[in-house]
């Protein structure tokens, strides 16, 4: 959902080819596979259903271990539920929780740039320094224990920016919109050995 030639376009920046589809037979024959997103979680979720993709997904991503990368929303499809517009069951790939800004104080969603404090070593972040900004749209963030979290951002509560679990590797923030620290993230990804 959202913006989804936005991130093709990086991946082509950097000299590889992405291909936009919800064909089963293309993401099976995929090396990789992204999911971004922007927009709610429990449509997302519909079209993950309606497109006959939750299967599909578990399959090449737990058991095949097919290297993916989700952005923002598809972070967030990865938890096991979101609060947002009511109870709604994710992918459960991490044991998270979807929850929305407290905040009274500060302008919800939160959008632009924010520094991100990398918590546990991850190759996504290799030869970006610590402490670099990203650029962030969202209301909703990742409320998990911090075991898998691999950057941390500080938008008055602290909240997981990013997370690696074996295979998967997700960013709340959007690398595409991220100018010179996003497109190395993308490159990052996109130099991993396929297992």
């Amino acid at each position: 959902m959202g913006n989804l030639r936005s991130v093709q376009k990086a991946f082509e920046y950097i000299g590889k080819s992405a291909i936009i589809s919800n064909d089963l037979s293309i993401i099976q024959n995929s090396a990789k596979l992204v999911l971004p997103g922007v927009g709610a979680f429990k449509d997302a979720m519909h079209n993950l259903h309606s497109l006959g993709l939750i299967d599909l997904l578990n399959e090449e991503i737990l058991e095949k271990k097919k290297l993916f990368l989700g952005i923002c929303l598809g972070m967030q499809l990865i938890a096991t539920k979101s609060y947002e517009f009511g109870e709604t069951k994710g992918l459960g790939w991490i044991d998270a929780e979807i929850t929305r800004f407290a905040s009274t104080e500060l302008k919800i969603p939160h959008v632009g740039w924010n520094g991100v404090k990398f918590s546990n070593p991850s190759p996504l972040f290799d030869s970006i320094p610590d402490n670099s900004d990203f650029y962030f749209v969202h209301s909703y963030y990742f409320d998990a224990d911090r075991t898998y979290a691999t950057g941390i951002c500080d938008y008055e509560t602290e909240f997981i920016a990013s997370v690696q679990h074996e295979n998967i590797f997700a960013t709340q923030f959007h690398p595409e919109k991220s100018q010179t620290h996003g497109l190395k993230i993308i490159e990052n990804f996109s130099k991993l050995p396929i297992c």
